[in-house]
């Protein structure tokens, strides 16, 4: 049975909700964070920078990834390390193309220049992998962002995808693998077994953590349990049938 504590993928915590980052903070599992601009939305986030800079400095000594918000090169760059500079665990989440579908290597590479720890986002091909990894390879820390569970929603296994994107930043240690929009907790167990660096995973998916490893027989008597108290508790009723003896007597 699967061991949270024995895991060398490394879990992050993706949402916007503050009092949920903070909490996560003092779970040892959860080892960095990521957001981005439709969670933060559906939080209710309006100022983000204030938001952005304030998590940063109140969890220092995990990374947080935070995204640019602009679909102009010249300004996501300017975003980029206008976001780099609220502190050293901050990664800049730039996406791989831009709406039109033009590809942000070049930026990517700009900003990797620079010093920036860049997050590469939104990635679901190979061919996105191999454009960027040239951007990245033999700069600071990295990452590029895999869309696992998206992939998977159009009928494709990502497996291979992300197999292949290890075996092609194997020899770039400073570029880390990221599993993103994982739709199970199994999937945590899949990213360990191949090697995968980070998964990003949604903070009602992380209060699933503590099945990990449970007893099946164990597990399954408690759903049996559960079903019984919710059928009393809605006062469900059903009469007795009329059997084929009680017919005979009528």
């Amino acid at each position: 049975m699967p061991d949270v504590a024995s895991f060398r993928v490394k879990i992050f915590g993706d949402g916007a909700d503050r009092a949920s980052i903070l909490e996560l903070a003092g779970n040892p599992w959860i080892r960095g964070f990521t957001t981005n601009p439709t969670l933060m939305r559906k939080a209710g986030i309006t100022d983000y920078e204030s938001f952005g800079k304030s998590l940063a400095a109140a969890i220092p000594d995990r990374p947080f990834s935070f995204e640019v918000l602009s679909d102009d090169f010249d300004e996501m760059e300017q975003q980029a390390l206008r976001i780099a500079s609220w502190g050293e665990n901050v990664y800049v989440k730039i996406p791989i193309t831009d709406t039109r579908g033009r590809s942000t290597a070049a930026l990517v590479k700009r900003l990797s220049e620079q010093g920036v720890k860049v997050n590469v986002t939104a990635l679901m091909t190979l061919e996105q992998v191999d454009a960027v990894v040239p951007a990245l390879r033999h700069g600071p820390g990295s990452c590029i962002s895999i869309f696992a569970g998206r992939i998977a929603d159009t009928g494709c296994d990502p497996l291979p995808i992300l197999c292949a994107a290890l075996a092609r930043i194997r020899a770039y240690p400073e570029i880390e693998l990221i599993w993103a929009s994982p739709r199970e907790l199994f999937n945590i167990v899949q990213a360990d077994a191949i090697g995968c660096h980070i998964i990003t995973v949604t903070h009602d998916l992380l209060r699933k953590l503590p099945l990990l490893g449970r007893d099946l027989r164990e597990y399954s008597l408690d759903t049996v349990k559960m079903f019984v108290d919710d059928a009393r508790a809605a006062n469900f009723t059903l009469e007795a049938p009329v059997t084929l003896t009680r017919l005979a007597t009528l």
